[in-house]
């Protein structure tokens, strides 16, 4: 069969997974079992280091690999750290010879069955995200149509994970906003019932609204709802002013 053909497949995929809303492991996964099957390796792994705003992010095709990728992690060493580093592809055709390159990892690596490594970055323009490991039980280098297959996976890889950020900004941002409008409402109506309740304006009830949630260290919407359900009664909150004597 010819690559194309499951490459094409392999996108469609990705495409509904991001439509049905698949967590980012699972499409992480789901890409590094593809690139086994598709390419002539032995196993497939993704690297998303761990950044000032995200948690790292380790996911492969076998329990071999993960605990590999997740040493390559740790020790900041080996084809998948200096690819993400570089952002450059990342090639070791005999791992039996790169002990000098990579003291720590090579051995775990030997010791794992892998005979040669691949490092392709998740890159889009000048930013890269992470890397795409592909190790193989062999050495020698994988044959050209494969290596463009590689990379037509980082590249659909680092778009996938770019679109799900995306995605997952937008519905974080949709929520905030819900939020903010639905705790306008419910402030708007405890002002309401405050100010009917003390025959005050408007501005004043909140400003007796917002004072009680200071001075009790609670948040505005929480004190008015308490206001609209009855647990909060609003002379609680007026105090009317004293006649003189």
């Amino acid at each position: 069969m010819s690559r194309e053909a499951p490459l094409a497949h392999t996108f469609v995929q990705l495409t509904d997974t991001l439509v049905d809303d698949v967590g980012i492991f699972e499409l992480l996964r789901f890409l590094a079992n593809r690139c086994v099957e598709i390419l002539d390796v032995a196993a497939a792994g993704l690297m998303l280091p761990e950044t000032s705003s995200e948690r790292g992010i380790v996911v492969s095709s076998s329990e071999a690999m993960h605990v590999l990728e997740t040493f390559e992690e740790q020790t900041n060493e080996g084809p998948c750290p200096d690819c993400y580093h570089t952002g450059q592809l990342v090639v070791d055709l005999d791992l039996t010879t790169a002990h000098g390159r990579w003291p720590l990892f090579t051995p775990r690596a030997l010791a794992s069955g892998f005979r040669s490594a691949y490092a392709l970055p998740l890159r889009l323009r000048d930013e890269t995200i992470g890397a795409l490991n592909l190790f193989r039980t062999r050495k020698g280098a994988m044959g050209a149509r494969d290596v463009s297959a590689a990379e037509a996976l980082a590249d659909v890889a680092t778009v996938t994970i770019l679109q799900y950020r995306a995605s997952l900004d937008l519905r974080i941002l949709n929520d905030q906003l819900k939020f903010a409008l639905n705790s306008r409402i419910v402030i708007e109506q405890a002002k309401g019932i405050i100010g009917e309740r003390a025959g005050i304006e408007m501005e004043q009830a909140f400003s007796l609204l917002r004072s009680h949630a200071r001075n009790h260290g609670r948040r505005l919407a929480d004190v008015a709802r308490d206001i609209i359900n009855g647990a909060l009664r609003p002379e609680f909150l007026y105090v009317p002013p004293q006649g003189h004597g």
